[in-house]
């Protein structure tokens, strides 16, 4: 029963923060710390966090379908159109993350080792980006093939647990002068290509037991960080749409400081 209770708290807990802008990376590590997490071996806690991620990549389809069948369409028609032109884009934002996934593995799995410390100086600086995108004035420019890499570069660095991928993404991008809704559209559809392939890559290096964790526990995870991860970015979207991002910034800060308090 501990185990499940433990499931739906980490799915929860990732549903939510995958979309809103306080880092699903920082506060699964502190989620983990606060149950005790640190007791598992290190390929349970592994499966756990990929079958996670899994369910809120699914949600993002879920959310994001006619969006992504409309890509699809535009991938396969003849000549250049918006829709091509959009997953170019996808795929060169995805570079930066990619290569410094591959080449700093080891380095970036050492973080995930219960480095709270870490998490709470990440969560501050998330807190500072939020604010300055909050601040940034509005406007209607669309996500250019620089921009992307740019976002890109911004959603490797997310990768430090503490730093909230969609608020470095969508912070970026506020900050290049892309419209809001175009920026969390981008954010959030960009991050779903490189989750299946770091599942995928997890599976071909044996990383993933479905028995380790218990599968019942893993199933509950999922369905908590599913539901969750679909109404949290429907919510997303339209805090960011209002500028509503200081709330989160204010939240950051607090979590954060409590974090380095508490490792320090």
């Amino acid at each position: 029963m501990e185990e499940i209770i433990e499931s739906i708290i980490l799915g929860i807990v990732q549903g939510l923060t995958e979309f809103l802008p306080v880092s699903s990376s920082g506060h699964l590590e502190i989620a983990k710390a606060l149950l005790k997490d640190e007791k598992m071996i290190p390929q349970e806690s592994i499966t756990m966090t990929v079958v996670l991620h899994l369910a809120t990549a699914l949600s993002t389809l879920v959310i994001f379908r006619k969006d992504i069948l409309d890509i699809f369409k535009g991938l396969f028609s003849k000549g250049m159109n918006e829709e091509k032109a959009f997953s170019l884009k996808i795929i060169i934002s995805m570079i930066p993350a990619a290569i410094v996934g591959v080449v700093f593995k080891d380095q970036i799995d050492s973080f995930f080792e219960g480095q709270i410390l870490l998490v709470g100086f990440m969560l501050l600086l998330t807190g500072v980006l939020l604010l300055l995108a909050e601040r940034a004035k509005a406007t209607d420019k669309p996500v250019s093939y620089l921009n992307s890499f740019i976002i890109g570069i911004s959603q490797a660095i997310a990768i430090l647990p503490g730093i909230s991928r969609s608020g470095a993404t969508i912070s970026t991008s506020v900050l290049l002068g892309i419209d809001k809704e175009r920026a969390a559209r981008f954010s959030f559809l960009m991050v779903v290509p490189l989750i299946f392939a770091k599942i995928a890559k997890s599976i071909l290096d044996g990383e993933i037991d479905i028995h380790s964790n218990g599968f019942s526990s893993l199933v509950i995870g999922f369905i908590a960080a599913f539901i969750t991860g679909l109404v949290a970015c429907q919510w997303m979207i339209k805090l960011v749409k209002k500028g509503k991002l200081s709330y989160f910034a204010i939240y950051c800060f607090v979590v954060g400081a409590i974090a380095i308090y508490a490792s320090w």
